[in-house]
């Protein structure tokens, strides 16, 4: 009787894998065929390019970029290109400075006295304000400097090549 108890809790046991094996299988076999949403942890191959293809960003050579879709961390025009994806999509989309990160704004540049910039600063150099944003050194002039606040991709249409390897 013992053996026969034995028998029978090592075949429930095996069934137990098997259907758990088979929900796994089914799980990965029906997500390729899942169109991304709001919500999904999905990663992505890109190239991103300016109009005159020049390339600003890559993800080549790297690990995919990971990320909830969605999320306000990711440009709003990558979100609206990836949702309704799947995985092992590619697709290009230009996505719009209104998408991207905005329009360039004029009132974003200033001068400040040439005196309270670091010794030696270059137009071209990169800074951090006092409240921890970037801002670009325009132009270093005895007496005042011109600094830009804006994204350096601000007005720029952006055209970017993706890839959505994986959705979960």
């Amino acid at each position: 009787m013992t053996r026969n108890l034995k028998r029978v809790a090592i075949l429930l046991s095996m069934c137990g894998f098997l259907v758990c094996g088979l929900a796994v299988w089914a799980s990965a076999v029906f997500a390729e065929d899942r169109m991304a949403k709001d919500g999904d942890t999905v990663a992505i191959h890109y190239t991103g390019k300016l109009e005159d293809q020049s390339v600003f960003d890559t993800s080549e050579n790297r690990e995919p970029l990971e990320f909830t879709l969605g999320e306000k961390n990711i440009i709003p025009g990558m979100n609206n290109a990836i949702r309704g994806m799947k995985a092992g999509e590619s697709k290009t989309v230009s996505i719009a400075p209104a998408e991207a990160y905005g329009p360039y704004n004029n009132e974003l540049v200033f001068e400040v006295p040439t005196k309270n910039l670091p010794p030696g600063v270059k137009a071209g150099t990169p800074l951090r304000d006092p409240q921890g944003n970037m801002v670009l050194v325009k132009e270093v002039n005895a007496e005042k400097s011109l600094l830009d606040a804006n994204h350096i991709l601000a007005g720029k249409t952006l055209i970017f090549d993706i890839k959505l390897v994986s959705i979960k």
